[in-house]
């Protein structure tokens, strides 16, 4: 993934030296093989269970991110609205739903973003447990 969509992507950006790359500590995220591209990437600059810069303790993830507030829930109830019968199917039905997320949904997803992480400066970097966002 990081090797084959990932860079690919990334190097229609410009990166610089203040770009973190940050990702939550699911085994095969974690993986030497993973770390090692991801530190190509972004030397000295990784945000994981095993990166550079470590990952807050338990729970690992803040929930700040749209991707997981948001899109995988999201995704996951619209692809399976109807059972893929194959991978290809699979793999069809997640780009069709990624490509059908309406602009305004997309909009206030990252307002809610902004909210969160406005408060999370508020509460100084702890987690928002028990926080409730505007839906």
């Amino acid at each position: 993934m990081l090797q084959n969509f990932f860079t690919p992507q990334l190097a229609r950006f410009s990166v610089n030296e203040n770009m973190l790359f940050q990702q939550e500590g699911a085994t095969s995220h974690t993986a030497r093989m993973s770390m090692n591209a991801a530190n190509a990437l972004f030397p000295n600059r990784v945000v994981s269970r095993n990166g550079d810069i470590p990952w807050p303790p338990p729970p690992r993830s803040p929930d700040l991110t749209p991707c997981d507030y948001f899109i995988w829930g999201y995704l996951k109830t619209k692809v399976f609205e109807t059972r893929p019968r194959t991978i290809a199917d699979l793999k069809q039905r997640i780009q069709d739903e990624v490509a059908a997320i309406p602009v305004e949904m997309l909009r206030e997803v990252m307002n809610s973003f902004r909210s969160r992480l406005e408060e999370c400066v508020r509460r100084n970097g702890s987690h928002l447990e028990g926080v409730t966002f505007k839906t």
